[in-house]
């Protein structure tokens, strides 16, 4: 795997190049007393969009690929919460924080389109450790619970 890997992958050059967009025009027009707080919240989601897809294209089986898709899409909808709040209380100018918004939406459902396209092709089934994934038992969990009716 490579960063030439990854720069075909349009999922991620969208995710990073909306990640740019929010550290380059976003973020800078935070006032300095959201140094700590709001600024680094909302660069720390926009970093994770790109990573957590780059992470899962590195796991070549599919389902840890869409896991982190899903981690990413997570991400993403936190920086849209935060670019929310950033314009609403006015850090933002409207124009801004509709392309920034547009954009966040687009993203969305171009990673949705890969997660599909992973679930359909399951791209890396056959990977050694496939098969040998973790789940949980399907039994249904019962909680033992004192007989209130005894009469003891």
């Amino acid at each position: 795997m490579s960063v030439q890997g990854l720069e075909q992958l349009k999922t991620w050059k969208q995710a990073k190049e909306f990640a740019l967009s929010v550290f380059r025009q976003a973020i800078p027009l935070l006032p300095t007393e959201e140094k700590w707080n709001l600024n680094q919240q909302m660069r720390r989601a926009a970093q994770s969009i790109p990573a957590n897809i780059a992470e899962g294209y590195g796991r070549y089986y599919y389902q840890e690929n869409i896991r982190f898709c899903y981690l990413g899409r997570g991400s993403l909808e936190e920086t849209l919460s935060h670019l929310v709040l950033a314009y609403e209380l006015d850090y933002l100018p409207k124009e801004l924080y509709e392309r920034l918004i547009a954009e966040g939406d687009a993203l969305t459902r171009l990673i949705n389109g890969y997660i599909s396209y992973l679930k359909r092709t399951r791209s890396g089934e056959n990977e050694p450790g496939a098969p040998h994934r973790l789940s949980e038992p399907s039994e249904q969990y019962f909680l033992e619970t004192p007989d209130l009716d005894s009469s003891d």
